[in-house]
């Protein structure tokens, strides 16, 4: 037990009093430890990404985007397919000559935020399908690239040798093809024989949906390759991977409780990055017409389409561009971010 007496001096010894001492506080204890505390490399990264401010707003704004693609169609009163010939080219807030009629009489009539376009449909439901496509695309042909690209990169890189050549002169094959053209050629053949299928899956995705999905599969998992390669190729010689060979551990378990794990911080910096170059190039297949199918909208057909009225209506491609510029910064921006807080290299 702990003496609550206070401590005195003995008259015959040479030692300081006591009662010149107060003893310290916790919190005063505490200031004096200079170690860190220990936390997990995921904790730590994620507490660097909490101070990176650049990062986290662009994650908020990722967040809203997403939450309005989400929800605000299910209570929206306008749809991204009803046409309305007498409010055709309406600017932003404007209401047509039936829709102030309405409104004299007492009747509340929604806004068209945005306008409408030439058809009469109301512009904000269509950018806002439209960014629900783009983000669609963009994280699903990231998981695309990201599985397809974690499975070639580690066994590549685990077996190395002849397997490890073979393999990545396929991924310099695929690096030195013309990414534009190759897009293009593949977009408009697979789109034709993606709308001969009977397929009832294929046939709700659209075919310019399953055709891009396609595209990223063959193409645009290089990069994730070559990145978890390299990874793979350092940690192999690791003596925790030696120790599991030892034990006659099969090189899938190894790849999949030794290798992947800790690959991890470059997995999910590639895929980061990968979302907005999805994002760009599905618009910029829409804007050529080979994306996704009409009538669905999507930010590059809607760009496309606002291009013949750009002078007497330049509202109609500001706000598609806008959609496209604010996603693709914000997610490049959030990247950026992950790669500072996950490269051990730029701790301080």
């Amino acid at each position: 037990m702990q003496n609550d007496k206070p401590l005195k001096k003995n008259p015959l010894s040479f030692q300081i009093d006591p009662e010149l001492f107060n003893l310290a506080s916790e919190e005063e204890k505490a200031q004096q430890v200079t170690q860190r505390e220990s936390v997990s490399f995921m904790r730590d990264a994620m507490r660097r990404l909490r101070k990176n401010k650049i990062a986290m707003i662009c994650l908020a704004i990722i967040i809203l985007i997403a939450l309005i693609a989400i929800v605000v169609p299910e209570i929206y009163p306008y749809s991204y397919t009803k046409q309305d010939v007498s409010a055709k080219n309406l600017a932003p807030f404007e209401y047509s000559k039936k829709e102030q009629a309405k409104i004299d009489k007492g009747a509340d009539v929604f806004p068209h935020i945005m306008g409408t376009d030439s058809l009469g449909r109301d512009y904000c439901i269509r950018v806002i399908y439209g960014t629900r496509i783009s983000l669609t695309v963009g994280i699903i042909s990231a998981l695309i690239v990201v599985i397809i690209g974690i499975i070639y990169g580690s066994i590549s890189g685990y077996f190395g040798g002849k397997v490890d050549l073979i393999m990545m002169r396929i991924v310099d094959i695929i690096y030195a093809l013309p990414d534009v053209l190759i897009v293009i050629l593949l977009s408009v053949a697979i789109k034709d024989w993606v709308a001969t299928s009977k397929s009832q899956f294929i046939i709700k995705l659209g075919a310019g949906m399953v055709s891009i999905f396609i595209v990223f599969g063959l193409l645009y998992w290089v990069g994730m390759a070559r990145q978890v390669r390299g990874q793979v190729l350092s940690i192999k010689e690791q003596e925790y991977v030696l120790a599991s060979r030892s034990i006659g551990a099969s090189p899938a378990r190894i790849i999949r409780k030794h290798m992947i794990p800790n690959c991890l911080s470059v997995i999910i910096i590639t895929a980061a990055l990968q979302i907005p170059s999805a994002i760009f190039t599905e618009s910029f297949l829409s804007f050529l017409g080979l994306g996704v199918s009409v009538p669905m909208p999507s930010l590059g057909s809607l760009a496309s389409e606002a291009r013949s009225g750009l002078q007497s209506y330049p509202h109609l491609l500001i706000f598609p561009a806008a959609s496209i510029f604010l996603i693709v910064l914000s997610f490049n921006l959030l990247g950026n971010g992950l790669r500072d807080a996950f490269d051990p290299k730029l701790r301080s």
